[in-house]
Order: C-alpha cells, then structure tokens, then sequence
C-alpha cells in the first residue's frame, strides 16, 4: 500500500519546484566562474611516475609519501600490475621528481622506479573535446529516440531535465573543488542515462493517460503519470544511493570523487523526473495552445 497520497499536486506547485533549482544552479554557476573547475591532469596536463615492488605497497602508502610534498590532493594512486604503483600528479621539475623517488627509495628497499613523464596539455585538449563530443551524440541521440517514441516536446522537456542535472552536478563539483578527470566524464555520461531513464518512465505513463483518460487536462494527466511513479522512482534511486553510498564510504580516496558525482548526479535526476521533466512538459504544452491561439486570432 503507498503512503504516497493519488491528491498529491506536484504539477500544480511547479514554479517552487523550478525556483529551487534555479537557486542550486545559480549558486553553482557563480562558483564555476569565480573559482572555475578543478581541472585533474587528464585535461591540463601533468607527470606520471611508476613504480615496481618486491614486497607488497598500497596506494595508501605511497599516498602518505606524496602527502610529504604536499601532492596527495592533487595526485591520482593506482595499483598497476601485480606490484606496481602508478602516479599522476602534476607538472613536476625534475628536482621534485627525484625528491619523491628518493623518498621512496628510503622507505622501501625494493622500490624501483620504471617510469617518469610528462603528460602535455595537448593530451588534455583531445579529451575535453571527445568529452564534449559524447556528450553532444548523447544527446541528439536522446532528442531521437524520445521524439520518435513520444513528441518533440517529450524531448524538449528531458533535454531541459538533463541539463539541469548536468549543471547542479558540476556547480556543486565546482563549489567542493572537487577534481574533474575522465572516469568523472564517465559518471556524468551515467548520471545522464540514468536521468532519461526515469524521466521516460514516467512518459510512457502520460502517454498512456492520454490514452484513456482525455478529460482531463493536460497538466492534471502529468500530475497523475508522476504521482502514480513517484514510488517507484523513490525505490529505485533509494537502493541505488545505498549502494554508491556504501563504496563513497568505503572504496578509498582515488574513486571518492567519482562516488560523489553519481550520488550528487542521481540525486539531481530523481529530482528533475519527478520536479522539472513533467512540469517542463506542462509549461510547453501550455506555450504551444498558446501560439496556436494566437496564430488563429491573427487569421
């Protein structure tokens, strides 16, 4: 049985909806051209240095050693091969290259040094725009598919809701300072499909109540199709944050960011399925009539 009350007008409250989300993306915005993004090497470029071991070193230890240089915030740790350590850092002299190598080498006797290189912006440049350019296919191919299977103004209005998702995830990144590489190019790809998907959910809904239910007005069929899924909505993304939740805990500091932007991102979609896609709907249908009107007024 639903706790969830078939009287609950969520359409009907749309502007509160949209002046909430207008505060989180303006406060968001702000910060992204104030402090700008927290750019990881992966797009400015930087030096990647690996080690081999005998004996067996977390990345946690060498994180300890990097916080000795003041570089363990900005440095990416990764487990490479059996015994291998992998860093990426930022740009580095020389000097400071041998001083961390050093610092290694005291700590651990069977440390071996395979690798040391410089990662140029260019590098960085070829994956902003291959970023920017799957996002792009991702949504055209999200405008297809969604004006095919239901209307343009379906596609319209969950275009509208994965833009608002995009730009609350990186607004509060931005704010957090939170360091953006490719694996948060991947979660923000996963945050999008996750969005649409639920927003389609709850389509299929409205487009089954105009179906069967054309006394009612457009924006109470809306109201209906949301209310109907909002517990299915709420299940879902319920289990699914727990889930992240528990690896954002517990999974180390090298994924943290990456948990973070999925709980942020997933957060912001059940939010704009339910609060933003549907109401969006409404205000297009109403703009529509209200052009139609006036275009048979001028005839």
């Amino acid at each position: 049985m639903s706790i969830i009350s078939k009287d609950l007008d969520i359409i009907g409250k749309r502007k509160i909806w949209f002046l909430i989300s207008a505060v989180i993306i303006i406060v968001g915005l702000v910060s992204m051209f104030t402090q700008g993004m927290n750019l990881g090497i992966d797009f400015t470029g930087g030096t990647i240095i690996e080690f081999a071991f005998e004996e067996e070193v977390s990345t946690d230890d060498i994180r300890v050693v990097m916080e000795e240089f003041d570089l363990a915030g900005d440095s990416i740790i990764q487990s490479s091969g059996d015994t291998g350590i992998l860093i990426r850092t930022v740009d580095l002299e020389q000097e400071e290259i041998s001083q961390i190598q050093n610092e290694v080498y005291n700590r651990y006797e069977s440390a071996e040094m395979l690798r040391s290189e410089m990662v140029g912006p260019t590098i960085g440049d070829e994956l902003t725009r291959n970023a920017l350019l799957a996002l792009a296919v991702a949504i055209v191919a999200i405008v297809a598919y969604i004006s095919i299977r239901f209307q343009f103004k379906f596609a319209i209005a969950a275009i509208i809701a994965l833009v608002h998702d995009i730009l609350i995830l990186l607004g509060i990144i931005s704010l957090l300072g939170r360091e953006i590489n490719s694996p948060f190019i991947a979660a923000l790809l996963t945050v999008m499909g996750y969005s649409i998907n639920d927003t389609i959910v709850i389509f299929d809904r409205v487009r089954e109540n105009l179906k069967y239910k054309r006394k009612q007005s457009f924006a109470e069929l809306n109201n209906r199709a949301v209310v109907d899924t909002l517990p299915r909505s709420i299940n879902t993304s319920a289990t699914t944050l727990a889930c992240i939740a528990a690896v954002f805990v517990f999974g180390g500091a090298t994924i943290q960011t990456i948990m973070l932007a999925l709980l942020i991102g997933i957060l912001a979609g059940t939010y704009s399925s339910v609060f933003i896609a549907s109401p969006a709907l409404v205000e297009l249908d109403a703009w529509q009539k209200r052009r139609k009107e006036m275009s048979e007024a001028s005839v």
